[in-house]
């Protein structure tokens, strides 16, 4: 079960990890826009809950993933920033007075978010970030139906996305003619 502590710790390790690759993330930035800046964004926009999360010492899971998803809308930064602070919205309204997450849980409160930010995208494009999300949300939420383990199905949630990610040349040409992934 992932209680306020854990998903707390969570974020902040998600968090360091994107600082430390927002430069590789930066080099693969091509699309909507080649500006270079999707790593400098994702890192400004999860780095706004972790400072928001500083003084948190609750243990409930739903307050820990409000006072993140508030950060994030707040400090998003580029579209990547939005569209990953949408979906932490919709994942806290999943989240929403739950103490504690089980698979299940995280599964449906993932595929809120998903939904989020496909309706919040103008028009959603294939090969993005929005599609790793969703056949993320899918697999977990299969997962879930039989295993309510939350680490089963996290495990299952990352194992897909990385599937995702790898086809993303493969649903956007502008990503396949690069040479590179959706960053």
């Amino acid at each position: 079960m992932i209680n306020g502590q854990i998903l707390k710790q969570a974020v902040i390790s998600g968090a360091n990890n994107i600082s430390n690759q927002k430069n590789s993330i930066n080099d693969l930035n091509i699309f909507p826009v080649p500006d270079g800046d999707t790593g400098t964004n994702m890192s400004m926009t999860v780095n706004a809950a972790v400072a928001a999360l500083e003084d948190f010492d609750g243990t409930c899971a739903g307050d820990a993933a409000g006072i993140t998803a508030s950060a994030m809308l707040r400090g998003a930064r580029g579209n990547s920033g939005v569209i990953t602070s949408l979906i932490f919205r919709g994942f806290a309204q999943g989240l929403k007075d739950i103490e504690e997450v089980d698979g299940k849980n995280l599964a449906a409160a993932l595929g809120i978010g998903v939904d989020a930010a496909y309706k919040a995208v103008m028009k959603p494009t294939e090969g993005t970030i929005l599609t790793v999300a969703r056949m993320a949300y899918e697999a977990g939420i299969e997962a879930a139906k039989y295993d309510r383990d939350v680490v089963s199905v996290w495990q299952t949630i990352v194992d897909k996305a990385n599937e995702a990610l790898a086809i993303t040349p493969q649903l956007l040409p502008v990503l396949k003619k690069a040479g590179v992934v959706d960053a």
